[in-house]
């Protein structure tokens, strides 16, 4: 009697187990796609807001490099006082206080300044471009991150179900021994020993279930969440894994011309070639048309004086000139300025030689790692074929009673030791082929 008390608190244990470990589901709750994920963590996340920013950063300083063709209009006004002694007209010195009123407007437009105008633009918008390149990379960045916590999500949830299946078999072990004890064909020790085994089963499917929340807790903060409450991903019925590509070499030919981070290097070595061209313009002349409007109020205490409105109607003038700029001598700052600027555009260079270099290594590694994943998933695919077999095997002798409890449950834990490995291979190989996909272009996705 005790021991069938066990054995059902065993198995109600178990029961509730089976239950926790799988992922509630009503109609209410949201189950999130890969796709769904990406976009969520793209649309909220912090860095890439940041990254938003800086674009349009680069947007509002593109607007005057654009407007510097108009003229700069200014409009002034003054009023002066003088108090003192001065000399008059009749050689004689007295007190005089005198008021100036002057109103004036003027306006410059350049016509030429060495071309520093156009290839200012030009830098501008291309820094415009490039943070945009690197605004894609941070997004990039941050699929690749969803994709990788979602993959860790599937991965926990078939090794969850793996440590599940074993809970089942050992459940029906134990339930199996009872009735054998029950009728004097098994010993108390034999349903002690498979008793513990089962509790082992239970601690390992309860670990493998706290996996899971974990988790879907690490996506959830990726996505900025508020709660990781009701949190649930899709499940895809299978998990396709496409073919990994023939060398390395085809993967970065493709990537190269692709990926936003050696776009925006690219555009960085456009751009400081017309930062060379923006110190060159020291070198040329600079000419400028000029115009303006102006008048004034004048009055000296004790003489008479014409009215304020005639005064600036008579005193009205207007004036337009060309002024001319030539550089000659400005202490060789010119010099090292293009010197500079070819210096920063020899440091560009290699930046993106060096992007270029450390995408060809990314792309080494994740290929290599598919093509071990790769080798790993057929060999995992025989051994727990294998293990299958043996377990089948060693399952039918044992129910007929001639393989020992040890020896079942030894064929058991190879069986499920081969299922857990098979799980990883799979999900290494897909999560790395899809990878080889990203970098060629195409979205993530299982």
């Amino acid at each position: 009697m005790k021991h069938q008390i066990i054995s059902r608190t065993t198995l109600m244990a178990a029961a509730l187990l089976t239950a926790a470990a799988m992922p509630a589901q009503t109609p209410s709750q949201r189950q999130w796609t890969l796709r769904e994920c990406a976009d969520y963590a793209v649309a909220h996340n912090i860095s890439i807001r940041q990254q938003r920013n800086q674009c349009s950063q680069q947007a509002v300083q593109l607007h005057p490099a654009k407007h510097r063709r108009l003229p700069d209009l200014y409009a002034s006004a003054s009023e002066s006082f003088s108090f003192g002694r001065g000399l008059t007209m009749e050689n004689t010195y007295a007190d005089r206080n005198t008021s100036s009123t002057s109103l004036a407007l003027s306006a410059s437009v350049p016509l030429f300044t060495g071309f520093e105008i156009p290839n200012t633009v030009k830098l501008r918008q291309l820094n415009l471009e490039a943070a945009t390149q690197e605004l894609e990379k941070a997004r990039n960045d941050i699929r690749m991150q969803v994709a990788q916590a979602y993959v860790q999500i599937l991965y926990n949830m078939e090794i969850a179900d793996v440590a599940q299946r074993q809970v089942t078999i050992d459940s029906m072990q134990v339930a199996r021994l009872q009735s054998f004890v029950d009728h004097g064909k098994a010993s108390i020790a034999q349903l002690s020993q498979q008793q513990a085994t089962l509790g082992q089963a239970l601690s390992t499917a309860t670990q493998a279930a706290g996996n899971v929340r974990l988790a879907l807790l690490d996506l959830s903060q990726l996505l900025e969440l508020p709660s990781p409450d009701g949190f649930q991903i899709v499940r895809p019925a299978t998990t396709a894994i496409a073919a990994i590509p023939a060398s390395p070499e085809v993967v970065f030919a493709e990537a190269v011309a692709l990926k936003p981070e050696v776009q925006a290097e690219q555009l960085r070595l456009h751009a400081s070639d017309r930062s060379i061209r923006i110190a060159q313009a020291g070198y040329y002349p600079t000419l400028s048309l000029n115009g303006g409007l102006q008048t004034n109020y004048y009055k000296t205490s004790g003489l008479a004086a014409d009215g304020f409105g005639k005064q600036l109607k008579n005193n009205f003038a207007q004036y337009i000139g060309i002024s001319l700029s030539i550089p000659i001598f400005n202490r060789f700052t010119t010099r090292n300025s293009v010197r500079m600027a070819r210096l920063d555009r020899d440091n560009q260079a290699l930046q993106l030689d060096l992007v270029k270099k450390r995408l060809y290594k990314e792309i080494q590694q994740v290929y290599y790692n598919a093509v071990a994943a790769q080798a790993k998933y057929e060999s995992s695919l025989l051994a727990c074929q294998s293990g299958s077999e043996a377990f089948t095997l060693t399952r039918a002798k044992y129910e007929n009673g001639k393989a020992t409890v040890t020896e079942f449950n030894e064929a058991k834990s190879q069986l499920l030791k081969a299922e857990s490995d098979l799980v990883q291979a799979r999900y290494e190989y897909l999560y790395q082929t899809a990878l080889l996909d990203f970098y060629r272009g195409k979205p993530l996705q299982f």
